[in-house]
């Protein structure tokens, strides 16, 4: 097997004109997707963090070290080639929220779920036109088809490079309405993430804390973080 792995060549990294928006240069020479398609994206802020990546490379090249980059190319080779498909995946989130499905003990657990969940479900209901409702336990009860509808229809709104974005802010969060929140601004994003994980916030006071899970959550946060981020970016003109 071959231990080649791609090396910087390039001297000056910079952003320039694309006929869809913008792209990045390397030593003049445009940079392109895995699958081999111009690197054009929606926004300047958007191609100067891509071109803050690549120039920030030293030696070997890192994808690690390019979320931008990452999230830029996943919404260029995957999700404009299947938006409808992508947009019906995270929408389906919707009929079994996160924020829908309670416990019913300890009553300490209870009442922090309501006390934390049920103002966004409020918040939806205001400024999405949706009033999803909350269930006692993990067995799925179907949400309004109108509610869904709705939910449906923004998804499908957002463009590829948002929805790139929103795809992570849904998945990582289990929550359709938080990952709308965070794109609307509701709440600043940290904040929802942590709404996110109040159950296991929960069991570890409880039980106390578990490295590796802790771990994985932070790699997590730092994810659903970096999808807002992108979110923003994929609409600063």
């Amino acid at each position: 097997m071959s231990d080649w792995k791609a090396k910087r060549f390039w001297k000056e990294t910079s952003v320039v004109d694309a006929p869809t928006g913008f792209t990045v240069v390397l030593d003049g020479r445009p940079v392109k997707t895995p699958a081999k398609q111009p690197l054009h994206v929606p926004t300047h802020a958007m191609a100067a963090a891509i071109a803050d990546e690549w120039d920030a490379q030293e030696g070997v090249i890192n994808p690690h070290s390019m979320p931008v980059t990452k999230t830029a190319n996943a919404a260029i080779d995957k999700v404009t080639v299947q938006h409808a498909e992508v947009a019906d995946m995270l929408a389906a989130y919707g009929d079994s929220d996160l924020l829908c499905y309670r416990a019913d003990a300890p009553e300490e657990l209870v009442m922090r779920q309501a006390e934390h969940w049920d103002p966004m479900l409020d918040w939806a209901d205001t400024a999405l036109g949706v009033r999803l409702l909350p269930r006692t336990g993990v067995i799925h009860a179907p949400q309004d088809p109108a509610a869904l509808e709705v939910l449906t229809g923004n998804t499908h709104a957002l463009d590829a490079f948002e929805l790139a974005a929103f795809h992570d802010l849904v998945s990582l969060s289990g929550s359709l309405i938080l990952g709308f929140a965070a794109t609307l601004d509701a709440r600043p994003a940290a904040q929802l993430w942590d709404l996110s994980r109040l159950d296991e916030n929960w069991q570890e006071e409880q039980w106390g804390e578990d490295e590796d899970a802790t771990a994985l959550a932070e790699i997590k946060r730092t994810a659903f973080l970096h999808a807002k981020w992108m979110f923003d970016l994929a609409q600063t003109r």
